[in-house]
């Protein structure tokens, strides 16, 4: 499951192959990129892969970083749909925060697009699948805000997958029995967050964003 973007080696793994975090045993390192790093991982519990995603050493005492990585949790495990990355669980051990999710074998977006572009029926199938997943996000109220062809995985069978929801804008929508409480969950006032080649011009200029912010063509720099 390479879904990290741009990824790189580390020098020292924050894991340890072998290590127990939680109920998951540590695998192998998956891959490192600035909003986490990954590992495969198998669930004693439930015998199962899953890939394993911590902050980044030098994050870990950046409160927003945290802030970001739990709303990602969040953001993601509030949405069910077969092209949006599963949240299994989000916990603490030993100082360390690490989202369980599942584990999909295939790359991401940028490694599948050949040198010459996709052939039309397949970049089809990958848009299709992936609006579908932006739909659902958005009926549910959430605005990606970082869509871009690493935060989306297509396995070897051609399914898609949308990662990484950190960066999401999210009013989550919670009944209970004195009715509805709406919460909004956004980035810092004046702040502007995202993957500048990607942005919409609305979300550089830090203007209210909307669904439509997501939904520009994302194979494409802005």
């Amino acid at each position: 499951m390479e879904i990290a973007a741009k990824t790189f080696e580390l020098e020292e793994p924050q894991l340890r192959v072998g290590q127990q975090v939680g109920s998951y045993q540590i695998l192998s390192l998956l891959g490192s990129g600035g909003m986490g790093v990954v590992y495969k991982a198998r669930d004693i519990r439930l015998k199962r892969f899953v890939a394993i995603k911590v902050l980044p050493a030098d994050q870990i005492s950046d409160p927003e970083r945290r802030r970001r990585f739990i709303q990602e949790a969040r953001a993601a495990s509030a949405l069910n749909h077969p092209n949006i990355i599963t949240i299994y669980e989000i916990g603490r051990e030993q100082d360390t925060d690490f989202i369980a999710m599942e584990y999909v074998n295939g790359k991401t977006l940028d490694q599948r697009i050949p040198r010459k572009g996709m052939k039309l029926n397949e970049a089809l199938k990958v848009a299709i699948q992936t609006a579908d997943a932006l739909a659902k996000a958005h009926s549910a109220g959430i605005i990606h805000r970082d869509l871009k062809p690493t935060n989306v995985m297509v396995t070897d069978e051609g399914q898609v997958k949308v990662l990484d929801f950190g960066l999401a804008k999210l009013t989550e929508v919670e009944s209970d029995e004195g009715g509805t409480r709406t919460t909004q969950l956004e980035t810092e006032e004046g702040t502007i967050v995202g993957t500048v080649s990607y942005m919409s011009p609305e979300q550089a200029e830090c203007k209210k964003v909307d669904a439509r912010s997501d939904t520009t063509p994302f194979g494409m720099p802005r």
